[in-house]
């Protein structure tokens, strides 16, 4: 039996606040932005070249969830992707280098949902 991890539903105070982040400045895809009824948005971006996408929005969940931290980017190379984020008004952390291969840089939304940008040099 497969299990995918396809959506991860990040908490937010502002939606178009959060939706500008991901699209204008990390580069994620606008999946979709739809008002279903009853108050409820739901905004859906998916990193580039994942196969698992983020929601947002409002009417779904609980309006004071804690951030979620600690979600991973893979990247092929976490220098380039450190600075593109960086050319987009993005603070990024300066690269970590955890040994084996292993690199890492760090940001966060602007609701404080973290991120790590992760090498894996094979």
């Amino acid at each position: 039996m497969d299990m995918r991890l396809e959506l991860v539903p990040l908490p937010t105070r502002d939606v178009d606040r959060s939706k500008r982040f991901y699209v204008d400045q990390v580069g994620f895809h606008l999946d979709h932005d739809v008002e279903p009824g009853n108050g409820m948005r739901i905004v859906q971006l998916t990193p580039p070249g994942s196969a698992c996408s983020v929601v947002v929005g409002v009417g779904m969940g609980t309006a004071d969830a804690p951030p979620v931290q600690g979600l991973h980017l893979v990247v092929d190379d976490v220098e380039a992707a450190r600075e593109l984020l960086r050319s987009n008004d993005v603070d990024v952390s300066e690269v970590s280098d955890m040994g084996g291969g292993v690199r890492y840089a760090y940001f966060s939304d602007p609701d404080g949902n973290s991120w790590a940008l992760q090498e894996i040099r094979r």
